[in-house]
């Protein structure tokens, strides 16, 4: 019984007028991975197997034959050579003979028996110096072992060439074994390794907070660098505030402390002397502030100043004497009673006094104005009392 028995349906179907022809359903084959679509479309369909082949390792000197398994394209093995084959490598441990030995390896603390035992394991162990230790008969360290192998070889190669420049670049001549240097190496290393996890929070603080310092003196640094760039046209204030930030950072401008000399040995001295002192600087083609400011440099500056500036003290105080003696040699003028001599026939002239004389000439013309013009008084003026004369200053020559 079927579904047709069951609904009432007659068995036999009607006839198609026209029967679709089945097509066979069509294999679907998955990408591969790894592989694009376009160059999976190039390469058609390929039958990828895997099987359980033989296989021997060119880096083994017996014939061992081992079994892995193997991706097989299309029925054909891969070729060729064991593909770890190549990860395997020895190393070429420089030979001696006896004639060699005697004549350049000679040392009181290796026999040749043991050099040759150390050359023999490095050949067998390939420079595996833990394991070489390991098997070596006589108690030797690791960097024992080390420093004897490489200085042997170092010598060796240095024999054996033309001129030393011709194996000055290689490793073993270039950089030659350090045992002091590889013992430190590995102390700090143990160090390191030994640490608990409090000293590795502290040790992690100590270069956070260095770390922090760094940038900040960066900035400082930058920031000073910014500011020098400026215009110079910032107060006294400004500069005190430039100076202690260099001073924090350690800077020092030797110009600033010539300018501390300058104005200490310029303290005693005046406005005006300083700026004498700078014009005559001028005329003798001297900087004010010499162009390469160093130690030599400044103190002889400096020194220069200073005989300036005790070259203009004493031409102030030679005018002071020479005020001194002509004030002395003027006082002495002759008297009304006396004859009056006569100068180049033309007029007769008493000499008398620089004071006087201001002071014969202020009173004649409050004379004049008192008396008015036409006026003549009747009894001559009397002379002026004999007073000593004011100095002469420096400034009124």
């Amino acid at each position: 019984m079927d579904a047709k028995d069951i609904l009432g349906l007659p068995k036999t179907a009607h006839p198609l007028t026209q029967e679709k022809k089945s097509r066979p359903p069509k294999e679907s084959q998955r990408k591969p991975d790894g592989i694009s679509r376009e160059v999976y479309a190039l390469i058609g369909d390929e039958k990828i197997t895997w099987q359980w082949l033989p296989f021997t390792n060119s880096a083994r000197k017996d014939d061992l034959q081992l079994y892995h398994w193997v991706r097989v394209v299309n029925g054909a093995p891969p070729s060729g050579d064991y593909s770890f084959a190549k990860y395997n490598k020895s190393v070429d441990v420089i030979k001696y003979t006896d004639e060699e030995y005697e004549k350049y390896l000679t040392d009181p603390v290796w026999t040749k028996e043991e050099t040759d035992q150390l050359f023999d394991l490095c050949q067998q162990f390939d420079l595996r110096f833990i394991v070489i230790a390991d098997r070596f008969p006589s108690s030797r360290t690791v960097e024992e072992l080390k420093d004897r192998y490489y200085s042997v070889s170092r010598h060796i190669l240095i024999a054996r060439a033309a001129s030393p420049a011709d194996v000055s670049g290689h490793p073993l001549v270039k950089e030659p074994y350090k045992v002091t240097q590889e013992k430190e190496r590995k102390r700090a290393l143990s160090m390191v390794l030994s640490q608990t996890k409090h000293q590795e929070r502290k040790d992690a603080e100590v270069l956070a907070e260095a770390k922090r310092i760094a940038e900040s003196r960066a900035r400082m640094v930058a920031r000073s660098a910014r500011e020098l760039e400026l215009p110079v046209t910032f107060n006294a204030g400004r500069e005190n505030d430039e100076r202690g930030t260099l001073r924090m950072l350690r800077v020092y401008l030797r110009t600033y402390a010539l300018d501390q000399m300058i104005v200490a040995a310029s303290s005693s001295a005046g406005l005006r002397t300083i700026k004498r002192v700078e014009q005559s600087l001028q005329e003798l083609g001297v900087n004010l502030k010499p162009r390469v400011p160093t130690k030599a440099v400044c103190s002889e500056h400096l020194e220069l100043r200073k005989e300036i500036l005790t070259l203009l003290n004493l031409q102030k105080e030679l005018q002071y004497k020479e005020a001194d003696g002509s004030s002395y040699r003027d006082s002495t003028y002759e008297t009304p009673g006396t004859p009056k001599s006569s100068c180049c026939g033309d007029q007769d002239r008493t000499f008398v006094p620089d004071s006087m004389m201001f002071g014969g000439e202020r009173v004649g013309k409050r004379d004049q104005k008192r008396k008015g013009p036409g006026r003549v008084s009747e009894a001559p003026s009397s002379p002026a009392q004999s007073k000593r004369p004011r100095k002469l200053k420096a400034t009124d020559l």
